[in-house]
Formats: structure tokens, sequence, C-alpha cells
């Protein structure tokens, strides 16, 4: 009995929440319902000085943000908990700097515009991740201007089991949707995001369709019997290696499989057609931005041949989705190491998944057809400080404990990512993160004819020649 009694306090782990506002107060509620067992709380911490030494759901506001490591050392806290989850990223970033030396489990509360039931539970906190402090301030969904266009329809995801297209899935069904219709290639992935929607949306609400899209005929077919009113078109092949060596994939996904679904699209008279697009679809130096850049410019010219709104939205990384940099280095400090970086220089634009997929919802409102929206990403990020960061948050030394080693750039890699080309203007919208790329129109008799040179093509070498005269910016393997 006593060693069992002995385990149980151990476990309790002393807790100094941060931040005397509604999230603290809702997480101390909660702790001292339904977590006593796990949890002590010590009491909170608030840069706010009129609320220093004041009572808080029966705890004492001890301080201020300089006073945590006195505070640790004091209450030997084992655990802090960040609950501000909208307060702007740099006062995270600000925070974990002081608790970073304090070798203290450090919780957090993801943003407000990731909760979908807008509701915080102890059940919400997570280590703080990189996505943390590279995440910028919290974004307003004008759901006036979404719901719209989105509530009580049907709606089409494409590409509905990878990233983006999972997250825009979930977006959607805030707006509650008359039918979601999750179309992917992969029955894996779509098979698990309909499985995380079904117990939160009516039955029949979600439809799984196993599809390809380079098959026109099947696409005609699943539009036909379903009628969707709006397509958000995220099916892409992404990574830039793997499409430097297989072009031809590249060309018969990102281009002819664009042009299938936005003719199908079209042609069933679906209101609003939103393609997800890439900053490296800006002067490409890889396949598959060179591919992007063309789907871009089909989208465009279907504005002319139908009465749906064509829509582009085009931007960078997004944190944590398959392709990223982030799940490879979490993987290698795993391991101890070498992280692996292409180049001391090497910048990207981040935005976290949940963000780009409420812009994307928001630009689809905005657009009345033919334009190019840009996401505002923010400063770009030096890829060598995001791995030193990402090794500081597992508890290492970058190149004491885990060794940093440069690789060199690979085949379509650049140094740095551009949202516009030499020739691109930008304009304002209504929405302070969403730009607008003023794009030149298309001869599609022109484009049409290029693209079907593709079905000659005989060699990888081909394939580039026919993209590079399609896009005059794509200079492959030119590294900048």
């Amino acid at each position: 009995i006593k060693s069992i009694l002995v385990s149980q306090f151990q476990l309790i782990l002393h807790t100094l929440i941060i931040g005397a506002g509604d999230a603290g107060a809702t997480i101390a509620r909660e702790i001292e319902r339904y977590h006593k067992r796990s949890r002590r709380i010590i009491g909170f911490v608030d840069d706010d000085m009129y609320k220093h030494n004041r009572l808080m759901n029966g705890f004492r506001i001890l301080g201020n943000r300089e006073d945590i490591p006195m505070l640790v050392a004091r209450y030997k806290v084992e655990e802090i908990i960040i609950a501000m989850p909208s307060v702007k990223r740099d006062v995270i970033r600000e925070i974990m700097e002081i608790c970073s030396p304090l070798k203290c489990k450090v919780n957090t509360l993801p943003g407000m515009y990731q909760l979908l039931d807008d509701e915080v539970l102890v059940s919400h906190l997570h280590p703080v991740s990189i996505e943390d402090l590279l995440e910028r301030d919290e974004i307003h969904l004008d759901t006036s201007k979404v719901e719209p266009y989105l509530k009580d329809k049907v709606v089409l995801v494409t590409g509905a089991g990878g990233s983006i297209g999972s997250e825009i899935c979930r977006q959607v069904l805030r707006v509650k949707p008359k039918k979601l219709l999750l179309l992917g290639h992969g029955e894996n992935s779509i098979y698990l995001i309909h499985q995380e929607l079904r117990s939160i949306v009516p039955e029949g609400t979600l439809v799984p369709i196993i599809a390809d899209i380079r098959d026109k005929n099947q696409l005609d077919q699943i539009f036909t019997d379903y009628e969707p009113d709006v397509v958000f078109h995220a099916a892409a092949h992404k990574h830039v290696p793997l499409m430097e060596i297989q072009p031809i994939a590249a060309v018969l996904n990102n281009i002819y499989g664009t042009r299938n679904v936005a003719d199908v699209a079209g042609a069933h008279g679906v209101e609003r057609f939103v393609m997800i697009s890439t900053d490296k679809a800006v002067n490409p130096t890889s396949v598959m931005g060179a591919t992007k850049r063309v789907a871009e410019k089909v989208v465009l010219g279907m504005n002319h041949k139908y009465d749906t709104k064509f829509i582009t939205v085009r931007f960078g990384n997004v944190l944590g989705s398959r392709g990223s940099v982030i799940p490879l280095f979490r993987k290698q400090i795993e391991a101890g190491g070498p992280v692996t970086v292409t180049d001391p220089e090497m910048t990207r634009y981040f935005m976290t998944i949940p963000e780009a997929s409420q812009l994307v919802l928001q630009a689809g409102a905005m657009g009345n057809g033919g334009e190019v929206f840009l996401l505002d990403m923010g400063e770009p990020v030096k890829i060598v400080d995001l791995a030193k960061n990402m090794i500081r948050l597992s508890g290492y030394e970058p190149d004491k404990d885990i060794r940093i080693e440069f690789t060199g750039l690979r085949p379509g890699e650049k140094l740095y990512e551009e949202l516009l080309t030499a020739e691109e203007g930008t304009n304002t919208t209504t929405h302070k993160k969403i730009f607008e790329a003023a794009l030149e129109d298309v001869d599609q008799e022109w484009l049409s004819g290029e693209i079907e040179r593709f079905e000659t093509c005989k060699s990888d070498l081909d394939v580039i020649n026919v993209l590079q005269d399609i896009v005059t910016t794509y200079h492959p393997n030119h590294n900048v």
C-alpha cells in the first residue's frame, strides 16, 4: 500500500499556469474537478501587474513572466501550462526563451482558430512545438462571407486525405454543408479522414470516394451522381525530388488531372472551383513548380469557357504537412541526429495548416473568377534556425548534443521561394492577409496545343522542354 501511495504521489505534477485570463481560469477549474490526481496547481503568472497577489479560482497570481525561474525553483514546478490561445505568437516565443532552460514540461493550447468547438479543455494541451513558435497571430474567418457559398451546399474536396485537403474538410464542416464529398486516390487516407469526421456530423453528410483525377469519365460520373456546388481542388503531386525523376507523373496528375476536374466542374455547372497552388509555381526551378504554374494557367482559362467562378490560391509551405521538412527533422532528432539541412542560407515561408485552410475558404468567397490569390506568409524563416529551435525544444543543444549537417541543394530546389513572378503585380483585397496577383490572360487555344504536345514526348527531357515552352520563367536545375 505504501509503495502504491508513493507512486501516486510521484505522478502529481506541480503546475504553474501562465495566463490569468478566461482560458487559464477554465484550465484551472477543469484540473481541480477532474485531474487532481495528476496535477497540483501552484498558481498563476500574468504580466498584468494589477492582477498580482489576487486570487483566481482559489489560486494566487504570483507574478509576471520574469518571475517564472524563481517560482519554478521555489515551488519545485514540474509543469508549465501556457494558457493564452489568443496571444500574439511572439509572446509565446519570448516565454519559451524563459522556460526552455528550466527543464520543466511546457504545455500549451492550440490557437483559437484551431479549436473546432471553440472549447478550452485539458485534453487540448500539447507540448510546445515548432508549429507553436512559428504560428502567426490568430486569423479571423469572416463567416458572413463564407457561409453563403458553403452552407447547405454539396462540397467536393479532391485530395481530401492529404494534409491541406483534410483540413479544408474540417473547416468546411464548421459551416454545415449539405454534403461533403471526400475524393482521393489513396484508400487508406480517405478511410482515415472519413473515420475521423463521421462521428461529428449527421449520418449521410460525408461521402468517401476513391477516384483518380486522371480518369475524366469517372469524374464525370461522380459529378452526375452528386451534383457538387463547390469544388476545392487540393489533389496534386507535390514532392519536388520525386517529380524531378518522374516528370511525366507530375504532368499527368498536376496538369491533366487539374484540367479534367476543372473541365468537368464547369460542364456540370459548379458554382465555384478553388484550386490550391504553391509558391513553387513562381519562377519555377522544379518540375513540380512548373506543372503547378501550367495548372494555374489552365484554371485561369476556364473562366472564359464556363459560368463557374474559377479561383486559384497560392501559398508556401504548411507546417506539419507530409512533405514538410518538420516531420523529417523530428525523426532525425529522435534518432540522435544528424539533422540534415541543405544549405545554411536556405529560407522558406511557413503557415499552419488550419490557417492556410481557413484563408483558402475566405479567398473562395472573395473571388469573382479568374483571380490568383496570395496568402500573407509573413517573414521567411531560415531552415537552419528552424532546425536549431526544434533541437532545443527537444531538450538538446545544437551541434553539441545533436549535430547539424549541410548536404547541398537537391535537384529542383531553390534557396528561397517567391510568391510573385517579376511580371506580376499585387493588389490588396478586403482581407488583410489575402492579396491578388495581377495576371495576364493566356491564349487558351495556344495553351491547349502546347499541353497536347506532352502526348508525343518520348523522354523526360522532352517533357521538360515542353514545360519550358509553356512556362518561360522555368529554369530546370538552376538553383537560385
